[in-house]
C-alpha cells in the first residue's frame, strides 16, 4: 500500500461557535444546494481557513469580520486524500469574531454514509427516496463543510428546504414552518438552536413516516417514526424509550437535556443505529416490533439497542471523547449500561447472563489474537478510525466496565460517573478523567488498576493450584497473558491487576474472599474450608480472564454443573474457558467434548447457547474431516433430551427464555439432520406455506433453517418467494440469513447471486454471503470465491466502514489450512481495504489456528466420537482431564512467517 501523509488535526487558529446550516435536498436528482453561516472566532491572524470537506463543490465563500468589510475567498484547495479544504483570502483575517459564509453543492450518494439517499417502497408499491444521515465518525463533512472532529463543538442552527408532503426531522424541536418563496411545493422549516455539540452527532431526516409518540415521566416528548402504515410497530420501541429516561436520569443523576426525542426507522441503514442528539437512526429491524410477526430475540435486540442509543446521549453526546482513541468510553460504557437498562425494563430476560454470552467470551476470543489491540489505539486517518469499531471497542469495553463496577461497588460507581457527567458537560473528556472521577468516588487505585486492561492489549490466565491444610485451603494463583495459540512464554511478559472473587460450595452465589492480584503469582489461605467443598475463581464471571484449574480442582466442579449448585453463568464461564484452552492446545477437544456431556440436564438457555455456539464451532472445524457426520451425531444425542423436554408447542405459563431456548433447540436438531424433528418441520413448513397454519415467530428460524438445509430447488424457490412477500424487514433478514444453508452447489451459486440483487438491501447482503460461507465446507469455498469475483461492486458498495471487515471476517474466518492464510494475505494485499486491515490479519492468524487445531487434535476427537455413547448420565467424567502442553502450536504459527 502507498504511505500516506502523516494524519494532521485541524489547525487551531480558526474555530466555530455556531453552524448557521441551510440544506436544499433533491430527491429526484439525488443532489443537494446548501448554505453555512458560521460565527467563528479567529484566534490569531491568518490568511487561511481549513476545514474539513469530502465530496463537495464550494461555489463561494466570503468571511466578514464583526463591524468590518466582507473579504471573499479567492481560492479553495481541495486536499482529498485528508478530505480537507483550505479557503485563501487576499488579506489576513484578524484577531476576533467573524462570520463564514459559504455556498456549496454536494450528491446525496448511496453509500450510507454522509447525507445520503434510502430507497422505500410506498404502501401503494411505488419506489421513492428519504435523504437521512449517519455521520459518525468522519462524515459530516460529506453534508457541510466543517471541522469535523468531536473536540470542536459548537452549537447548530439548521434549517431545511423540502417538499411539503415530506416529514422533516433534526436534533432539535421544529420552531417555524413556513412556504418556501421560490416553489410553492416546497417549505422552509426551521429548527431550535442545539446545546454545544459535536458535529458527528448532527443530524437530518427527510421522508415519508408516521409516528407514535408518548411522554416520559420526567416530561420529555418521545416519538418513534416508522414507515407509513406501520405506526403500531414502534409501540414496543416507545414503551422501552419512556421507561429507559427516566431511569438514565435517575442513575446518572442529570437530566435529558433536550426538549425532545426522536427514534426512527431507516429502511437503508449501515449499523444498527445511530445516537444522534435528539434524533436516534435505527435500521428497521432494530426498531420495529410487530406483536404477531416479531420473534423474542426480535424484542430483546431492539430493548438493548434503545438502551444502548439513549446511554449514548449522555455518555457520549452531553460528555464527548476527546478523540477517537477514547472512542471505547462511548462504546464500552453504552454497550454494558444497556443491560443495566433491559434487566431494569425486562428482569425475566435473565439478561445479564446473555451479556457473558455475547460480549465477555466474544471479546475474549478476538482479544486471545496477536493481531488484537489494546482498548485505547492512536488513530489519525479516518480509515484508521473505522477500524476501531470492533468488539474490542465495545465488547472488551463494556466487559472491563462490568468488572470495574463490580470492583468499585454500585454506590461509588454511580457517585463518580454523575462527578464526571457534571465536571465535563458540553465539553470533552479522557479515559483518565473518568479514572479520576471514579477514583475520587471510591478511594481506589483505579487509573493504576484500570491502565493495565486499557493500554495494553490481551490478558491473563490465571493458573489455580490447591493444598488442604487441616481445615484450611492453600491457593496458589499465578497470572502470565493468554494468547489463542497457547501460553505466552516469551520473556517480556505483560502483566495485569486483576481483581480476583472466589466463592465455595457452602454459598456458590456469594463471594467468600476478593484479593487484587497486582504480582506474577500469589498464595492465599482460605480458613474453614473443608476437603469436601470445591472452590470456583471469578463466580458471575466478571473477571476478563481465564482459568486453568489443576485437574483435581476441575473434577471437584464438575458436579456443580451437573446438579446445577454452580451458577448459570459459572457452569456457562467453565465450559468455555475449557473450550478456549482447547483451541489453544492446552488441553484436548475431547476433555471439552466430555465435559459437554455433562450439561444433559441444564436448563437455562443462555449456558445452552454459548455450548451451542461452541459446538457450531467445531461442527465447522471438522466439516474440514471425513467424520464431519459422526460430530453430528454427538450434538443430536447432546440436545435430543432437552428437545423432547421442549417439544414444539409453547406451554402456558413460559417466558421469554422458553421461547428462545425452544428456537435453539429444534434449529441445532434440524440442522444436525435429527430425523423426527426434520419431518415436524417440514410438516409445519407446508402448513405455513398453505396458509393453514401459520408459523409463530419463535419458530421461523429454526424451520426455516432445517427445511432449507435438508431441501432442494423447490425448497429454495418457496423460500425466496416468502422472502418476496414479506412485509416485515425483519421477516425479509430472518429468510436472507438462512439461505445459505441450502447444500447443492448450483443452489449455493443462486443465493449468492440473490444476494447482490435487487431483493436484497444493501447492508443485509453481507449476512447473506455470510450464511452461505457459515453453513458449509462447499458453501465457504462457494462464497470467498464469489467475494473475490465481485470485489470491486461490494468494495465499492461498502467502502470504509465496518460492513467490509464484517463481510471478509464472515467469509473466510472458517478456513483450516495453511495455504488459505496466504490465499487471503495476498489476495487483500493486491485489493487493499484500508479500514479492514486488522480483520484480514485476524482472519489469517484465525485460519493458521484452526489448522493448528486440526492437526493437532482430529484423530482423538474422531476416536472419541467412534466410542459407544452410554446412558445419557455416563460417568467416564470420572476420568482426570490431563492438560496437555500445547505442543508445537506457537511453534507451527511461527513457522508459517509468511504473516
Amino acid at each position: 500500500m502507498p504511505e500516506r501523509r502523516p494524519f494532521v488535526r485541524l489547525p487551531t487558529d480558526v474555530y466555530p461557535v455556531n453552524y448557521g446550516l441551510c440544506l436544499k435536498p433533491d430527491l429526484i436528482d439525488f443532489t443537494f444546494e446548501g448554505k453555512l453561516e458560521a460565527l467563528v472566532e479567529v484566534t490569531q491572524a491568518t490568511n487561511q481557513i481549513v476545514m474539513n470537506c469530502a465530496d463537495i463543490d464550494i461555489i463561494t465563500a466570503s468571511f466578514a469580520p464583526q463591524g468590518g468589510e466582507e473579504i471573499n475567498a479567492t481560492g479553495f484547495n481541495y486536499q482529498n486524500e485528508d478530505e480537507k479544504v483550505t479557503l485563501s483570502f487576499p488579506s489576513a483575517l484578524q484577531k476576533g469574531s467573524g462570520t463564514l459564509k459559504i455556498d456549496f453543492v454536494g450528491e446525496l450518494n448511496d453509500k450510507m454514509k454522509g447525507f445520503y439517499r434510502s430507497k422505500y417502497t410506498t404502501p401503494a408499491g411505488d419506489i421513492r427516496y428519504a435523504a437521512v444521515t449517519q455521520f459518525e465518525a468522519t462524515d459530516a463533512r460529506r453534508a457541510f463543510p466543517c471541522w469535523d472532529e468531536p473536540a470542536i463543538k459548537a452549537t447548530f442552527d439548521i434549517t431545511l428546504i423540502v417538499p411539503k408532503d415530506r416529514v422533516a426531522l433534526s436534533n432539535m424541536n421544529v420552531i417555524d414552518r413556513k412556504p418556501y418563496p421560490d416553489d410553492e411545493n416546497l417549505v422552509e422549516v426551521k429548527f431550535a438552536t442545539t446545546p454545544i455539540m459535536s458535529t458527528y452527532l448532527v443530524a437530518f431526516v427527510i421522508g415519508e413516516y408516521d409516528y407514535v409518540e408518548s411522554q416520559s415521566s420526567d416530561g420529555v416528548t418521545v416519538r418513534v417514526y416508522t414507515p407509513v402504515g406501520k405506526a403500531e410497530q414502534g409501540k414496543f420501541a416507545l414503551e422501552v424509550a419512556t421507561k429507559t429516561l427516566p431511569f438514565y436520569k435517575d442513575y446518572f443523576s442529570v437530566p435529558y437535556p433536550l426538549p425532545k426525542i426522536d427514534l426512527i426507522a431507516i429502511a437503508d441503514f449501515a449499523a444498527g443505529a445511530m445516537e444522534n442528539w435528539g434524533l436516534v437512526t435505527y435500521r428497521e429491524t432494530a426498531l420495529l416490533i410487530d406483536p404477531k410477526n416479531s420473534c423474542s430475540s426480535s424484542r430483546q435486540w431492539v430493548a438493548l439497542v434503545v438502551g444502548h442509543e439513549l446511554a449514548h446521549q449522555w455518555f457520549g453526546n452531553l460528555v464527548t471523547m476527546e478523540w477517537w482513541t477514547h472512542l471505547w468510553l462511548n462504546e464500552g460504557f453504552a454497550s454494558w449500561i444497556e443491560y443495566l437498562c433491559v434487566d431494569h425494563c425486562f428482569p425475566e430476560y435473565d439478561i445479564w447472563t446473555q451479556f457473558v454470552s455475547a460480549d465477555y467470551t466474544r471479546a475474549l476470543d478476538l482479544d486471545a489474537l496477536d493481531s488484537s489491540h489494546p482498548i485505547e489505539v492512536n488513530v489519525g486517518h479516518p480509515s484508521e478510525v473505522d477500524e476501531i469499531f470492533d468488539a474490542i471497542s465495545y465488547s472488551k469495553g463494556a466487559s472491563v466496565i462490568r468488572m470495574l463496577h463490580n470492583y468499585i461497588g454500585d454506590e461509588d460507581f454511580r457517585k463518580g460517573m454523575n462527578a464526571y457527567l457534571l465536571k465535563f458537560q458540553h465539553k470533552n473528556a479522557s479515559t483518565e478523567d473518568l479514572w479520576d472521577c471514579l477514583e475520587q468516588a471510591s478511594g481506589k487505585p483505579i487509573a493504576a488498576v484500570m491502565g493495565s486492561w486499557t493500554k495494553q492489549m490481551g490478558f491473563p490466565i490465571i493458573v489455580v493450584d490447591q493444598e488442604q491444610q487441616g481445615d484450611d485451603r492453600i491457593l496458589k494463583l499465578s497470572q502470565k497473558k493468554f494468547c489463542a495459540s497457547g501460553p505466552h512464554n516469551g520473556e517480556d511478559c505483560p502483566s495485569w491487576m486483576v481483581p480476583i472473587s472466589i466463592c465455595t460450595s457452602e454459598d456458590p452465589k456469594c463471594t467468600m474472599l476478593k484479593v487484587l492480584l497486582d504480582r506474577p503469582e500469589t498464595t492465599i489461605t482460605l480458613s474453614g474450608v473443608g476437603p469436601d467443598q470445591w472452590i470456583k475463581i471469578n463466580p458471575g464471571t466478571v473477571g476478563f480472564y481465564r482459568i486453568q484449574y489443576s485437574s483435581s480442582m476441575l473434577e471437584s466442579l464438575l458436579p456443580g454443573i451437573r446438579d446445577l449448585s454452580l451458577q448459570p453463568v459459572d457452569r456457562l464461564g467453565l465450559q468455555n474457558d475449557l473450550f478456549s484452552l482447547s483451541r489453544a492446545g492446552m488441553i484436548s477437544t475431547v476433555e471439552v467434548l466430555r465435559l459437554m456431556e455433562a450439561f444433559v440436564n441444564e436448563p437455562n438457555y443462555t449456558v445452552w447457547s454459548d455450548l451451542s455456539c461452541n459446538l457450531g464451532v467445531l461442527s465447522s472445524l471438522l466439516s474440514h474431516t471425513d467424520f464431519h457426520e459422526e460430530i453430528q451425531e454427538f450434538i443430536r444425542d447432546l440436545f435430543t433430551p432437552i428437545g423432547l423436554e421442549l417439544g414444539w408447542d409453547s406451554k402456558p405459563g413460559e417466558g421469554h427464555l422458553d421461547a428462545l431456548l425452544r428456537g435453539l433447540v429444534l434449529g441445532k436438531l434440524g440442522k444436525a439432520g435429527h430425523k423426527p424433528t426434520l419431518e415436524e418441520a417440514r410438516r409445519r413448513f407446508k402448513d405455513h406455506v398453505e396458509g393453514k397454519q401459520v408459523l409463530p415467530a419463535d419458530l421461523r428460524s429454526p424451520v426455516y433453517l432445517t427445511v432449507l438445509k435438508h431441501g432442494d430447488s423447490a425448497t429454495l424457490d418457496t423460500m425466496l418467494k416468502l422472502h418476496k412477500q414479506a412485509d416485515m424487514q425483519e421477516e425479509k433478514n430472518r429468510i436472507e440469513r438462512v439461505l445459505g444453508a441450502i447444500s447443492a452447489p448450483d443452489l449455493i451459486q443462486k443465493v449468492l447471486n440473490f444476494a447482490l440483487s435487487e431483493e436484497v438491501r444493501p447492508q443485509d447482503t453481507v449476512s447473506v454471503i455470510g450464511g452461505v460461507a457459515g453453513s458449509s465446507k462447499q458453501g465457504r469455498k462457494a462464497a470467498w470465491k464469489f467475494v473475490k469475483d465481485n470485489w470491486e461492486e461490494l468494495y465499492n458498495r461498502y467502502q470504509g466502514g465496518f460492513l467490509i471487515s464484517r463481510l471478509i471476517k464472515l467469509t473466510v474466518d472458517g478456513f483450516a489450512i495453511d495455504k488459505m492464510a496466504a490465499e487471503v494475505k495476498s489476495f487483500f494485499e493486491s485489493h487493499p481495504a484500508p479500514a479492514a486491515e486488522r480483520t484480514v490479519q485476524q482472519c489469517c492468524e484465525n485460519i493458521l489456528l484452526n489448522a493448528a487445531w486440526l492437526k493437532r487434535d482430529a484423530d482423538d476427537i474422531h476416536q472419541y466420537l467412534l466410542q459407544p455413547r452410554t446412558s445419557q448420565h455416563h460417568s467416564c467424567l470420572g476420568l482426570p482431564p490431563h492438560y496437555r502442553p500445547e505442543r508445537e502450536t506457537r511453534a507451527y504459527l511461527q513457522q508459517a512467517s509468511f504473516l
